[in-house]
């Protein structure tokens, strides 16, 4: 009998013991391909959505990650952060141009370079990689204005003065993606053509250049074709993909990549800069409101984190703060001069605010032209009010008091108190009058009040 229990003790522990290995070895047996998908525009959000989900693959020794691309481009240093990241990641990336009709144009062009396998779905295009001049031109130097033959008064061309920040900039750009083509064994002279030509290519196109290596309807069809492939690793490390059989599972961004997403959106930044100013002027105006300061005060901090993740102009954005502070002392001031001054400064500002060209991260002209009629009508409330409290009947001081109807408290000779506008007064007067009856304070001398007998026998004063 003993023996018996034994047994069935042992049997338990066994069958126990299985069923908690077999979740795990099922799931070490599994491959995994993770996705992580950009569309829109590439900025800061995009970085940290990337970064993540690299991070979250090489925590759970994915085999593949497949990055998904659909965007017209973005911001050059959010592009060379994904860049970064891309070939420093443990887990080999494939870069896939999808659904059909999506693009990876601009920043997406470097990005699919740098994956290390490069495919796209029917129907799409890459290219279009020449950088956008961020911000105006430079400045001419004071003496060097080009003469009518367009040479400057050294002897240089104007044009070629003013062109040299963008062949700068395109020479830099040209050798990046080089590099990148290089390293993945790509297309370099396409490569540059597409920065320096803004030359683009269909699916079929690319592939034949040797700008990708895989067309692929879907995931599973493109982790079918790369499967047996060898790809080298940050370190020069090689890995043989086996994705034949591979779980894709889709990477969502956080919460946190998504309200960054929103906040670093420029019309949005800029809209929480001037709530935020608009609250703190509130709350200083009428000390204690308490929610004008709060929401103020959260909605300045998460302006200025945007524009610390946007590449801004500095002084637009201090000539911004100078046309507020002017319409500021205009509500407090008014002068009309400084209020017109104030919302010429703020739009110049708001204009030359964010030094981006890049798609998806324009200021609309239409939040610009909002906020200053916003400021603009600020100002006419003001000046509104200002007309009517000038023309309006005068409420402080002696001359408000005349006219008031008061109650007699004490009256002896030709004096006593009176009960005026919630205040008790002492008071004179030619004439004796009684307790309760009802005068008029005819003037105010040394505060004293002079009253009459008031014309009629109701009065506007109050017991005491």
């Amino acid at each position: 009998m003993q023996t018996l229990k034994a047994a069935l003790v042992m049997a338990t522990v066994l069958v126990a013991l299985v069923f908690s290995i077999r979740p795990g070895t099922a799931a070490d047996n599994n491959r995994l391909a993770l996705t992580i998908s950009i569309d829109g525009a590439i900025g800061p959000a995009s970085a940290s959505y990337v970064r993540d989900g690299l991070a979250n693959a090489a925590e759970r020794h994915a085999e593949i990650v497949i990055l998904r691309l659909n965007t017209p481009g973005g911001l050059s240093t959010s592009m060379r952060e994904i860049i970064t990241d891309v070939l420093a990641s443990p887990v080999p990336v494939v870069g896939y141009v999808a659904p059909s009709g999506a693009h990876a144009a601009s920043a997406g062009t470097y990005i699919l370079y740098a994956t290390h396998l490069a495919a796209m779905a029917p129907g799409t295009n890459i290219g279009a990689a020449t950088p956008v001049q961020i911000g105006g031109p430079l400045p001419g130097l004071p003496g060097s204005t080009p003469d009518k033959g367009g040479k400057d008064k050294e002897g240089g061309s104007a044009s070629e003065t003013k062109d040299a920040m963008t062949a700068k900039v395109t020479n830099d750009a040209v050798a990046f993606i080089r590099s990148l083509a290089e390293l993945r064994g790509r297309n370099a002279d396409w490569a540059e053509k597409a920065v320096r030509d803004a030359a683009t290519l269909s699916t079929n196109a690319a592939l034949q250049a040797n700008v990708i290596e895989f067309t692929a309807r879907d995931p599973a069809d493109l982790l079918r074709q790369i499967d047996g492939r060898t790809v080298e690793l940050a370190g020069g490390k090689t890995q043989r993909l086996a994705t034949k059989d591979a779980v894709i599972e889709a990477i969502d961004p956080t919460w946190l990549s998504r309200a960054l997403a929103v906040v670093t959106d420029p019309n949005i930044a800029f809209v929480l800069l001037m709530v935020g100013i608009y609250g703190l002027i509130f709350e200083f105006m009428s000390p204690g409101a308490v929610a004008p300061g709060v929401v103020g005060t959260i909605c300045l901090l998460l302006g200025l984190y945007a524009l610390n993740m946007l590449p801004i102009n500095y002084a637009g954005f201090a000539l911004m703060l100078v046309g507020i502070a002017l319409l500021a002392i205009e509500a407090f001031n008014p002068t009309v001069v400084i209020g017109l001054g104030g919302i010429v400064a703020f739009v110049l500002g708001a204009a030359m605010l964010f030094r981006i060209e890049a798609p998806g991260y324009h200021l609309s002209w239409s939040v610009i032209g909002i906020v200053a009629a916003m400021f603009a009508g600020l100002i006419l409330v003001v000046l509104g009010a200002l007309r009517r409290a000038r023309n309006g009947p005068i409420r402080l001081g002696a001359q408000a008091m005349r006219g008031l109807s008061a109650e007699v408290l004490d009256w002896t000779e030709t004096s006593g108190h009176v009960f005026t506008n919630g205040e008790r007064w002492q008071a004179r007067g030619t004439e004796t009058f009684r307790a309760g009856e009802t005068v008029e304070v005819a003037n105010i001398v040394d505060l004293t009040l002079v009253v009459r007998r008031a014309p009629a026998a109701a009065g506007q004063g109050g017991k005491a």
